[in-house]
């Protein structure tokens, strides 16, 4: 008896001191530099310049540009301030880009703030803005273009194959940088990489091979020595700790993988998608700015991300295992726009109140397996709300259930999952479903998830929702699974007609109930509902309204009015059949008079039949800021064969107003138009057009 009472005690002890282990790093790891900027999830780019004052996207380089960059009311901490109230966490600055003007005193050219007439050359914008982050709790980090097209060094060589503006020059602007402002949390160098430029004069191309110019592996040494805590964004060669995804459009791919290998070419497939079984931990920074240039222009001020897009690349940044940097272009008195600051303050908003409530949280929660049955790796740690804590299975199950009990039904559209990423990316795919009148629905299928994974689909009403992992590398590690329903957005409906005649109006939210009216009157809820197309090849009147079924909210209206439909109009002349672009009703799409064709370039479009035509409309590309007609004119034909004149002159300030131009005059007769483009804003041979339009008596 006493032998047995020994053996019970040493067994207890035993299960009380045998803790069971946990998961073992599966793959490569992030490193807890890395870790700390993912957790940072968004924060801006701030592009200021001598290109801002010359209107370019690229500067040239050219020494007398640094006497124009002059902005009259600079404020750092109106940019740190935005920033913070947009939700961002820190804020990274073009200290130096491709043109190769300095944003600091630098000791390394003369080509910088301090040869400017603002503050009289005595201006220091990275102290500024260094100490304008630490006001408001912001994380500051340094773009330097390895790129320079003023330096007349670059591209250059020594004798022992070394680069001297390397040596010379871009390194020690880093190490100015990143010894002279505090903590610098990310360093950015662009891809952009030799051709035309100034070049201290001589006004030439220079080429450069990319992978080996910058001797990559000594620079990251010296950049590690100085900030510890930094981390690296490369896409020139020698892989660092950050990748681009392929595109400034604003997404990564819905499959996610923050691994690639560490040599080898980097398609775009793995840009966009990482690479599966990859040797090397590089996650996904999603790069784009808020307007369609990265520096500011005037013509743009109508072309900044509506609340819709900017919601899409914030569902496709680090909704999708990445991070959000949105770019903010400076404009010429030094400050943020305010309508790129309205926009941002948008997003925060709706970002705020579709994520205010997690109804997952200290919900009842199962789970189809617990590793070792401990409670310290149980089915709660993923909604526990601590990111150190997850969920996981035993090592040989690598398909697993969660099932979140809400107690009673419950309306939801938004699902938030996260991986412990500090044991690997395991996840390959999995589903949700909902418990929807006792049976099983679906909600979505996909793949990746990694540091945070965010899924919107139409809102559902269930009692419990099932998070099931289908694939995994190993023993899957979850963090966190939170559950919301957010809003719906409640923006003007778009109100469109294609070709044929047929309109067709669109809600931001899929969810929204659309109302319409024809006759001009302004709709309600009681007017008609929208639930197809509408026809209508005659003038028509369109006002519409989105309401959220469930709160009885509604939009401001949104309008258009139609004259005559496309239906029957052709292209006359022109073979190719993209040209059918520019009556097709779709102001996103465009087309070009060939490069080939010099101003003046003709336009002629026949009707169909004979119409009273009383003025036309002319929309230029909304993609491109090239070929924008100026001056013009416009002729009607009864026969193709005698024009007459009905209008001409000018687009008056169209290069910084780019949006739908309408011309009326006296009401004439006419089956063929054309529009004759005399010059462009450019003063070149370039005619584009997004859309030409009539207007009839």
């Amino acid at each position: 008896m006493k032998c047995y009472t020994i053996l019970v005690c040493l067994c207890v002890i035993g299960n009380c001191f045998g803790q069971v282990k946990a998961p073992e790093p599966v793959g490569p790891t992030p490193t807890e530099n890395q870790v700390r900027w993912q957790e940072m999830e968004y924060y801006a780019f701030i592009h200021f310049s001598t290109n801002t004052f010359t209107d370019q996207e690229w500067g040239y380089g050219e020494a007398n540009d640094a006497k124009l960059f002059n902005p009259t009311n600079l404020d750092c901490d109106q940019w740190a301030r935005v920033c913070k109230n947009s939700g961002m966490k820190g804020i990274i600055v073009t200290a130096k880009h491709h043109s190769g003007f300095c944003l600091w005193p630098t000791e390394t050219t003369e080509y910088s703030i301090k040869n400017s007439p603002w503050k009289d050359g005595k201006g220091d914008i990275i102290g500024d803005l260094a100490k304008a982050c630490k006001k408001y709790g912001l994380k500051l980090g340094i773009y330097i273009s390895p790129w320079d097209r003023n330096n007349p060094s670059y591209g250059l060589l020594d004798p022992d194959g070394s680069a001297p503006y390397v040596k010379n020059v871009f390194r020690k602007q880093i190490e100015e940088c990143l010894t002279k402002y505090g903590d610098v949390f990310e360093i950015w160098f662009d891809g952009a990489n030799g051709g035309d430029g100034y070049y201290g004069g001589a006004r030439t191309s220079r080429k450069i091979d990319r992978t080996t110019y910058y001797d990559w592996a000594n620079t990251y040494k010296m950049i590690r020595k100085i900030q510890p805590k930094i981390v690296i964004w490369n896409d020139n060669g020698d892989r660092a700790d950050l990748r681009w995804v392929g595109t400034e459009s604003g997404y990564v791919g819905e499959t996610n993988w923050s691994l690639l290998n560490a040599k080898g070419d980097v398609p775009h497939d793995m840009l966009a998608h990482g690479v599966e079984n990859g040797d090397s931990w590089v996650p996904g920074e999603v790069n784009t700015s808020i307007r369609p240039g990265w520096f500011y222009h005037e013509y743009e001020d109508n072309r900044v991300k509506t609340l819709p897009e900017l919601l899409k690349v914030y569902y496709s940044s680090f909704g999708r295992n990445g991070t959000m940097l949105l770019n903010f272009p400076i404009d010429k008195t030094g400050r943020i726009h305010k309508t790129d600051e309205k926009a941002a303050l948008e997003l925060a908003g709706a970002v705020k109140e579709a994520f205010a409530m997690d109804l997952a949280k200290e919900m009842k929660v199962s789970a189809s397996n617990i590793r070792g049955k401990s409670s310290e790796f149980g089915a709660d740690k993923a909604l526990d709300g601590d990111k150190n804590t997850y969920w996981a299975t035993d090592d040989a199950v690598k398909t697993a259930s969660l099932i979140i009990d809400f107690g009673a039904p419950k309306a939801f559209n938004r699902f938030l999952a996260q991986e412990y990423i500090q044991l690997g990316q395991r996840v390959k795919s999995f589903t949700i479903e909902a418990f929807v009148n006792g049976k099983w629905k679906q909600l979505d299928n996909q793949t990746t998830i990694g540091y945070k994974r965010i899924l919107a689909f139409p809102t559902v009403k269930a009692s419990q929702l099932r998070f099931t992992i289908t694939d995994s590398k190993a023993s899957p590690v979850i963090s966190n699974v939170s559950v919301y329903n957010a809003p719906q957005i409640l923006e003007i409906p778009l109100v469109t007609r294609a070709k044929s005649g047929e309109v067709t109006i669109t809600a931001t939210d899929k969810e929204s109930q659309i109302f319409y009216t024809l006759d001009g009157s302004m709709p309600t809820k009681k007017s008609k509902l929208y639930t197809q197309t509408i026809a209508a090849e005659n003038k028509v009147s369109v006002r519409a309204i989105a309401c959220d079924p469930v709160s009885g909210k509604s939009s401001p209206v949104g309008e258009e009015h139609f004259d005559i439909s496309h239906k029957n109009w052709k292209i006359v002349g022109i073979e190719d059949e993209k040209v059918n672009n520019i009556i097709d009703g779709n102001r996103n799409t465009d087309w070009f008079q060939p490069q080939n064709n010099k101003l003046p370039a003709s336009i002629v479009i026949d009707l169909g039949k004979q119409q009273n035509l009383a003025g036309f409309k002319y929309l230029p590309s909304q993609s491109r800021n090239a070929g924008i007609i100026t001056r013009y004119q416009f002729l009607v034909s009864s026969d193709n064969k005698q024009w007459n004149v009905a209008d001409e002159g000018e687009f008056s300030n169209i290069k910084n107003n780019p949006l739908w131009q309408i011309k009326k005059f006296t009401p004439v007769k006419g089956r063929y138009i054309k529009l004759v483009a005399t010059h462009n804003t450019q003063e070149n041979n370039a005619a584009g057009y997004a859309e030409i339009d009539v207007i009839t008596n």
